[in-house]
């Protein structure tokens, strides 16, 4: 099933509980959505078998406006995705990102992960994708311990889960911290998250 017939179903879906006098609520048509897109993301996140950062297949002006509107679904705390294919699934124009629809469909979109924004991000020296409580990442032993390219104490990444974060004000600078919950139920704080620290955490590289 190609991403149009996808959509089509799903539409045809929303429409027929409603005729049936049983609406679905926003969050159960995200679940779907959600459960849908897990179902037809490529499960190595790999194009014809070699890794790829989706975001290289785009023009130059479309990275710029993916990333506009990425921020902008930021600063109104909303899940950019999310909110993507709500557009998509209630046939309401996505605006500056529509172009994501008409060329590119479903398939390209669900096979960006937060690591692919980052990437792009550091290339293009602006912010990473900011984090939020729940978030996966994997943090590195740099945080707590001295480590060397190469010597005894290596770099090494331990997954971990992101359940505060805090934000402190002095001036006209703004410094985040976060509090992240390892495997083993330890918890750390990375200071500077977006600064000094922004190279001893990442997202998931899988």
């Amino acid at each position: 099933m190609n991403p149009a017939e996808i959509e089509a179903t799903l539409q045809a879906a929303f429409r027929d509980c409603e005729a049936a006098g049983c609406a679905l609520t926003e969050q159960q048509k995200e679940i779907i959505i959600q459960a849908i897109a897990r179902q037809h993301s490529p499960a190595d996140g790999t194009l014809d078998g070699t890794a790829t950062n989706p975001l290289q297949e785009l023009t130059t002006e479309e990275r710029r406006s993916f990333w506009e509107y990425i921020k902008e679904q930021q600063q109104q705390g909303r899940d950019w995705k999310i909110q993507l294919l709500n557009d998509w699934l209630m046939s309401r124009d996505s605006g500056k990102v529509q172009f994501i629809r008409d060329r590119y469909g479903l398939q390209w979109l669900n096979r960006i992960k937060p690591v692919h924004i980052a990437e792009y991000a550091e290339s293009e020296a602006q912010e990473a994708l900011r984090l939020k409580v729940g978030d996966r990442i994997e943090v590195s032993n740099g945080l707590w311990e001295w480590v060397q390219e190469t010597g005894p104490c290596q770099r090494e990444w331990y997954s971990c889960t992101v359940v505060q974060i805090k934000e402190a004000y002095e001036e006209n600078n703004t410094t985040t911290s976060c509090i992240v919950r390892l495997s083993n139920g330890a918890e750390y704080e990375i200071q500077g998250v977006y600064s000094w620290n922004h190279y001893n955490w990442r997202w998931p590289q899988a």
